[in-house]
C-alpha cells in the first residue's frame, strides 16, 4: 500500500509493516540493474579480447582461455559462502563487495604483467559475480512489489551489456584505438554508480513472506521434494544455454550444411528470443501470471525447439526454432526458478541464492567437458545432449508444480485482482462516456435524471446474469453504488 507523507513523498508500506519511500526504490532498483549492465559486460569482455590479451601478455589464444575459466572457479569458491554472509552481514555490503571486485579486476587486466596475474583477476571476477548476485537477488525478493518480474529483468541487463560491449569492441578495433577503452568504460559505469548507490537504504532482511507452501505442508515431503528439484533445476537451466550456444554453430555447419554466415545468425536468432522473451516474461509477471505455470510452459517450449533442431534437418525450421529457444530457455526462465526457491526458503534468500547459483557454476564446468567428450562420437552427439538436460530440466519443472500445487500466494492473488481492477476501470470509463450520452438527451428533452424503472432493469440484468447466487446481492450493492454516481454526473453535467 502506498500513501503520500507529509514531506510529499510517496511511502510503500511492505509487507513487514517497513515503511520505504517509493521514490528511494525506484533509485536503489536503477541502480542495481545498472550493475548487472556492467556484469553483462563483465562475461564476456576476456573472450571478446582474446588475441589482443594473447599478444599483451604473449601466450597462445588457448592459454587465454584458461584464463577465462578462473570465471567459473571464483563462482564455484564463492556462492555458498557469500549468499550465507549476506544473511549475516546485509545485502548492501556484498553488493559493493561485487562493485569493488569487479572494478579492481577492469582495471586489473589493464596492469596484468603475466598470465599467472591475469587468472588470479578471472577467479576475483567469479567473486563480483557472486557477491552482486547474493546480494541483489534476495534484495528484490526484500523489496517486495513484483518482485518476480524485478528479478527477470536482470537477465535484460545482463543481455544488454552483451550486446553493446562487441560493438564498442568492433568500434576500437576498427578506428585502431586502444583496446583498453572497453574496459575503462565499464570501470567508469561502476565508479559512477558507487555513488549513486552509497546514499540509498536497502530493504530489511529476510522480512515476512509469504511461502509458497501452505502451513500444512510446509514442513512435508511436498516441500523437500521441491527443495530437491529446485536446486537441481539450478544446473539444467545453467546447462542448456551453455551447452547451445557452445555448439550450435558448429552442428548448423556440420549437420545441418548451412555457410558460415547462416550458422552464427542462428545465434543471433536465440539472442533475440532472449531479449524478446524477458521482456514478454517481465510483462506477464508483471500481468499476475503464474510462476509455476511459466516455469513449465517454458521449459516445454525449449523441449519443443530441440526436437526440431535435432530431427527435422531444414534451415528455416532451424531459425525458427533458433528463436524459439532463445524464447524459451535464455529469457530469464532460470530467474523464475530462482524467484520460487527465494519464496520456498524466506528467511535465507542469500543462501538459497548460492545454492541455486553453485548449481548453475558447476553446469559451467562440466557441460563442456562432457560434451567435449560426446563430441568425439560427432557434433550431433555433443547437440543432442540437449535433449535429454531439457528434459530433465522439464520433469524437474513438473514436480516442482506437484510439490508446490496451485500457486495461491497472496502476492500472486493480489496481482491477478490489480490485473482485474484495471480492465474493470476501462470499461467503467467507457459506461461513463455512455452516461455522457444520456446526459445530453436528457438536457436535450428535459428529462428528469432519476430513472428508477431504468435502474431496476439494471438490478434484475445483474441478477439473471450473475454466475453465483451468493454473490448476487453484493453486485447490486455495487450497481446501486455505481448508478448513485451516474445521477451525479450526470447532474453535474446538465446544470
Amino acid at each position: 500500500m502506498d500513501f503520500k507523507s507529509p514531506t510529499g513523498f510517496f511511502i510503500s508500506t511492505n509487507q513487514g509493516g517497513i515503511l520505504m519511500d517509493t521514490n528511494m526504490k525506484k533509485r536503489l532498483s536503477l541502480s542495481l540493474y545498472l550493475n548487472y549492465f556492467v556484469h553483462g559486460i563483465g562475461l564476456i569482455i576476456l573472450a571478446q579480447n582474446m588475441q589482443t590479451l594473447g599478444h599483451l601478455w604473449q601466450s597462445p589464444l588457448a592459454t587465454v582461455s584458461y584464463v577465462i575459466s578462473g570465471v567459473g572457479i571464483g563462482r564455484l569458491l564463492a556462492y555458498l559462502l557469500l549468499g550465507s554472509l549476506a544473511d549475516r552481514y546485509g545485502r548492501k555490503s556484498f553488493v559493493f563487495l561485487g562493485m569493488g571486485s569487479y572494478l579492481l579486476f577492469f582495471v586489473g587486466i589493464l596492469l596484468a604483467p603475466n598470465i599467472q596475474v591475469a587468472y588470479l583477476l578471472a577467479i576475483l571476477a567469479g567473486v563480483a559475480n557472486s557477491a552482486l548476485d547474493s546480494g541483489t537477488y534476495p534484495t528484490f525478493a526484500e523489496l517486495g512489489d513484483r518482485s518476480s518480474s524485478a528479478n527477470v529483468l536482470l537477465k535484460a541487463f545482463i543481455s544488454l551489456g552483451e550486446f553493446v560491449l562487441p560493438l564498442c569492441v568492433a568500434l576500437l578495433e576498427n578506428q585502431n584505438w586502444w583496446f583498453g577503452w572497453s574496459f575503462i568504460l565499464a570501470a567508469l559505469v561502476l565508479s559512477f554508480n558507487f555513488f549513486l548507490l552509497l546514499p540509498l537504504e536497502f530493504p530489511p532482511m529476510n522480512r515476512p513472506q509469504k511461502s509458497v507452501l501452505s502451513k500444512k505442508t510446509a514442513n512435508s515431503f511436498r516441500k523437500k521434494l521441491a527443495f530437491v528439484a529446485l536446486t537441481l533445476y539450478g544446473y539444467t537451466s545453467m546447462a542448456l544455454m551453455i551447452l547451445y550456444t557452445q555448439w550450435i554453430t558448429l552442428y548448423a555447419t556440420q549437420e545441418l550444411q548451412m555457410n558460415n554466415v547462416a550458422a552464427h545468425f542462428l545465434l543471433s536468432l536465440y539472442s533475440i528470443g532472449s531479449i524478446t522473451g524477458v521482456l514478454l516474461i517481465f510483462w506477464l509477471l508483471r500481468s499476475g501470471f503464474s510462476e509455476l505455470t511459466l516455469l513449465l510452459g517454458l521449459n516445454c517450449g525449449s523441449l519443443v525447439a530441440l526436437l526440431l533442431l535435432c530431427f527435422i534437418h531444414v534451415s528455416w525450421l532451424a531459425e525458427i526454432a533458433s528463436l524459439l529457444f532463445g524464447l524459451t530457455a535464455a529469457s530469464g526462465v532460470m530467474q523464475i526458478g530462482l524467484n520460487i526457491f527465494l519464496r520456498l526458503a524466506p528467511e535465507r534468500k542469500g543462501l538459497t541464492t548460492g545454492i541455486f547459483f553453485t548449481l548453475g557454476s558447476l553446469a559451467s564446468f562440466s557441460i563442456p567437458v562432457i560434451t567435449g567428450w560426446l563430441s568425439q562420437q560427432g557434433v550431433a552427439a555433443a547437440l543432442e545432449f540437449n535433449l535429454i538436460i531439457s528434459l530433465c530440466g522439464l520433469l524437474l519443472a513438473l514436480s516442482i508444480r506437484l510439490a508446490l500445487g496451485k500457486p495461491h500466494s497472496l502476492t500472486t492473488v493480489r496481482s491477478k485482482i490489480s490485473l482485474l481492477d484495471r480492465l474493470i476501470v476501462r470499461l467503467l470509463a467507457q459506461r461513463f462516456k455512455a452516461v455522457d450520452q444520456v446526459a445530453a438527451f436528457k438536457r436535450t428533452h428535459e428529462l428528469p435524471v432519476l430513472d428508477s424503472s431504468r435502474e431496476n432493469i439494471v438490478l434484475e440484468n445483474i441478477a439473471r446474469h450473475c454466475p453465483d447466487q451468493q454473490l448476487e446481492p453484493y453486485l447490486q450493492d455495487i450497481y446501486s453504488n455505481i448508478m448513485a454516481n451516474s445521477r451525479k454526473y450526470q447532474e453535474k453535467k446538465i446544470n
